[in-house]
């Protein structure tokens, strides 16, 4: 993969999500990812869908194939066990929301203070409530001179009375790589706590597989690189936790009914196979219209090679801010952070809303301001932000 490759055969398809940008430099795609033009024929194709075919729409050749094609793409990018393990959620917090309410007792968690804002506001309302006790680690500070966390810290804070350990692949503030994420499933299993692992910062951008980190969930959604627009988003059960009373979620409905268009209501409640017993009430079938578009486009590409030539997106832009005078983290190892670059700055939020004024879309989070290429981001981008950048710290 290199730069013109990406001419030829990306930025084609992203005509004109690129034409409407209005000549913005585009660094937050680690927030929201640039749509492919394929997203307007998809939702035109539901559109004319409900239209023409009313109450038959929800055959397996339309809407019902939409959500079938969502779980199996969403299997492929996480190497998950099958299709069915996919249960498609509306958030990553509402896939949270359904294992905290498949335990019939209170469940002590360990997480971490770098959770996403929904995650931990989740777990803090549970805990609240009584419903969970809850343990959070803090990070330490790192010579790169930013708050990171330290994976002993999270497998000593593990131990014989842990239910559940909720934690993150890749830290949504400072973009931190949970590279010892491997021996805190292994401490979790050996003490018989279940791990779910939010894969929101992940998947898309790094080689990820559900399968060998051994994790009982995972947790996660297209908002950002997989460019599937809001609502989008999914909950990974492994095979342990679908067919079980042990371990069964209230957050239910008739799609988790077995055989739910027979409307039958049999006194033993018997649910759908597999990971269809974790579904809830009727999906939002525009969102799978919305988001598969761009999950075939990341499909399509050699993850390995995408993580290559933004990582060397990432050296370009980390050279340019340097250049205009800001102090932009470099880490000794460039694998242990994720797909965008972090600058910490007394006035992270002013610079952002200045970069914002020079028509530059970054933002910030806890005093780091976030900057990030993807595919589309060219050196030309990546220089101008530099210029601008020393412009404006010029002003400050």
């Amino acid at each position: 993969m290199n730069e013109q490759t990406v001419v030829d055969q990306v930025r084609p398809l992203f005509k004109k999500s690129l034409e409407a940008s209005d000549d913005r430099i585009y660094l937050a795609n680690h927030s929201l990812g640039r749509p492919p033009d394929a997203v307007g024929d998809s939702l035109n194709e539901f559109y004319k869908t409900w239209q023409s075919k009313l109450d038959e729409s929800w055959d397996g050749s339309h809407w019902m194939g939409e959500v079938s094609a969502y779980r199996r793409l969403i299997a492929a990018l996480t190497d998950a066990p099958n299709p069915g393990n996919v249960i498609p959620k509306t958030s990553a917090g509402q896939g949270l929301r359904a294992i905290l309410n498949a335990s019939p007792n209170p469940m002590r968690v360990v997480s971490t203070t770098g959770e996403f804002d929904s995650i931990d506001f989740i777990l803090r309302s549970y805990e609240r409530s009584g419903r969970i006790s809850l343990c959070t680690v803090e990070p330490t500070l790192h010579t790169t001179g930013i708050p990171l966390f330290q994976e002993s810290d999270i497998i000593a804070a593990i131990d014989q009375e842990t239910d559940l350990v909720v934690v993150s692949m890749v830290f949504f503030t400072t973009g931190q790589v949970l590279k010892g994420l491997p021996e805190i499933v292994r401490k979790a299993k050996d003490c018989g706590a279940k791990v779910v692992v939010d894969g929101y910062h992940a998947v898309g951008v790094l080689p990820v597989s559900f399968n060998d980190l051994g994790c009982d969930f995972m947790i996660g959604g297209c908002y950002k690189y997989l460019r599937g627009g809001p609502g989008a988003c999914y909950l990974i059960v492994a095979d342990e936790w679908l067919d079980t009373d042990t371990f069964r979620t209230l957050d239910t409905g008739w799609f988790a009914k077995l055989d739910p268009f027979s409307y039958h209501r049999p006194v033993s409640l018997p649910r759908a196979d597999g990971g269809d017993s974790w579904m809830e009430s009727t999906p939002p079938i525009a969102t799978f219209y919305q988001a598969n578009p761009g999950l075939r486009f990341t499909a399509s590409l050699d993850i390995s090679g995408l993580r290559n030539f933004v990582q060397n997106r990432q050296s370009h832009l980390v050279e340019a801010l340097s250049a205009a005078g800001l102090e932009p983290v470099v880490p000794a190892d460039p694998d242990s952070f994720g797909a965008f670059v972090v600058v910490p700055h007394a006035v992270a939020d002013l610079l952002t809303t200045r970069l914002a004024k020079e028509k530059v879309t970054v933002d910030s989070r806890g005093g780091l301001v976030r900057f990030g290429p993807d595919l589309l981001t060219t050196k030309a981008d990546i220089q101008e932000t530099g210029r601008r950048c020393a412009s404006i710290l010029a002003g400050l």
